[in-house]
């Protein structure tokens, strides 16, 4: 077995000597515009170690499920994920038992699991594992999507993204909250007319083995990229035990703030300000539309989300971290990317 840092090495020296170096603009490539991959809707899962797998599962593999998800089950799953965080290797037996009643059949490696598939959940909740993970999806040459945290650090998401372009594999990652009611038709312009800013909240638990917004944070924070577009150039983050405030400054001038909750009622929502007036976004009511946007996904090959604002939205977590470390003083997002060897 690979290590991550071998893992890491081999694809860097791969990319480089390709020519293409970690340049992430336009990922996905031409052979996969506009098109359609092969034929196969057998999904994969990897990681039985969150609800979201058995919701994916339930989706796809119920009796009368919706007609934009037929065509496509899941019909394998390689139960581990994490290896030392407890509130994830404690689900693990239970929703594999879940799985396995819901017509999947548990597979003892990836390996086994990519002779069986055509696409691949990597739904493991821990980011740590996940670049040795999805190297052996890529390899495989199979359709990708990624849970959230893609990766347990930029490095590790630049690198996936890396092997991905160079292996020519389709791959998306998003959190459910980019389809929180609102929206996406605020971003578009037909909530309040032009976006001018926007506060979005989340719960942000922290653990320990990640960056502090990887874990949790990422739900509002992805609301807020969701809302305000790519282009944030700065970032400086206010921290307490109970609360992270984190501001970004747009490039055109504009402000987003992502307000992370450790205490109260956790909910999920934000305000977007625009032209036209202030409205609050829609209530969060599940992950099925993410579902939706995954299939169509592997139907095209093509993400719904450009790879440069993922990485934005990596960059901008990662450089609230760093805000945190020094105070609270504004991070560049450009020398955040720099320092993790991303270019965009």
């Amino acid at each position: 077995m690979l290590s991550k840092d071998h893992s890491r090495r081999e694809f860097i020296t791969a990319a480089t000597a390709a020519g293409i170096g970690w340049s992430l603009t336009n990922m996905l490539p031409a052979a996969f515009a506009g098109g359609r991959l092969q034929p196969g809707g057998r999904a994969g899962i990897i990681g039985l170690d969150t609800s979201h797998s058995i919701e994916i599962i339930k989706a796809l593999n119920q009796e009368g499920r919706q007609p934009e998800l037929e065509g496509y089950r899941v019909v394998a799953a390689y139960p581990k994920g994490s290896s030392d965080i407890k509130s994830s290797v404690d689900r693990i037996p239970a929703y594999t038992q879940e799985a396995v009643k819901n017509g999947v059949e548990i597979v003892p490696s990836i390996e086994d699991l990519l002779k069986k598939v055509d696409v691949v959940f990597l739904e493991t909740n821990d980011g740590k594992p996940r670049l040795e993970q999805a190297m052996k999806v890529i390899r495989a040459g199979k359709p990708m999507f990624i849970d959230k945290p893609v990766a347990a650090s930029l490095q590790d998401v630049g690198a996936i993204y890396a092997a991905a372009k160079e292996r020519k594999v389709p791959v998306f990652s998003s959190s459910s909250l980019r389809y929180l009611p609102d929206a996406l038709p605020a971003r578009e312009g037909k909530l309040v007319g032009k976006v001018l800013g926007a506060d979005t909240y989340s719960p942000a638990a922290l653990e320990k083995t990640h960056p502090d917004l990887f874990w949790y944070g990422i739900h509002g924070v992805e609301i807020l990229f969701a809302v305000m577009g790519p282009g944030c150039e700065w970032v400086h983050r206010v921290h307490s035990e109970d609360t992270d405030i984190v501001t970004g400054t747009w490039k055109d001038g504009r402000i987003g703030v992502f307000r992370g909750t450790r205490s109260g009622k956790h909910i999920y929502g934000g305000r977007v300000f625009g032209e036209q007036g202030v409205k609050m976004l829609g209530e969060f009511k599940g992950t099925y539309p993410l579902i939706v946007e995954i299939i169509n996904f592997f139907k095209t090959g093509v993400a719904p989300v450009d790879t440069a604002e993922t990485m934005e939205i990596y960059a901008f977590m990662a450089a609230a971290d760093e805000s945190k470390k020094n105070g609270g003083t504004a991070v560049s997002i450009r020398e955040t990317l720099r320092k993790a060897n991303i270019q965009l």
